[in-house]
């Protein structure tokens, strides 16, 4: 499936001392890809929650740092389903500096679908198509 893209602008609490983006936040935007990309395909997590019961649990997460990211600059996160299973789902990122395209970091996270009392589950028929499964 096509990349979603998110943007967002390095925030000063978010840097180090170097004034750096502080490793940390880039999974922190990498839910804001997420949350986007569900949004795009005509899903809310909190609907997914609430109405359906569904948690989207992460089990997983890697980033690789390629470029520092610095205060003020505008940065667009790319995400897309690198895989899809009706148990299990995994997103790919790559975040970029938006106005040269400088990439800063690529990154995955793998989740598994899980219903309230966060037992593993299979996700309902009606969410499928929104992440690439028949």
């Amino acid at each position: 499936m096509n990349p979603v893209e998110a943007r967002l602008r390095v925030r000063y609490a978010e840097t180090d001392q170097m004034g750096i983006v502080y490793h940390a936040n880039y999974l922190i935007w990498m839910e804001v890809g997420r949350v986007e990309y569900c949004r795009a395909r005509g899903i809310r997590y909190r609907d997914m929650e609430r109405e359906d019961g569904i948690l989207l649990a992460v089990v997983e997460a890697n980033c690789r740092y390629v470029s520092p990211a610095l205060y003020d600059e505008e940065v667009i996160v790319r995400t897309w389903v690198a895989q899809a299973h009706p148990r299990m789902l995994r997103f790919g990122y790559e975040m970029a500096e938006a106005s040269t395209g400088r990439v800063l970091a690529t990154g995955e996270t793998k989740h598994l679908f899980c219903d309230r009392e966060r037992r593993p589950m299979k996700l309902p028929a009606k969410y499928r198509a929104a992440f690439g499964m028949s």
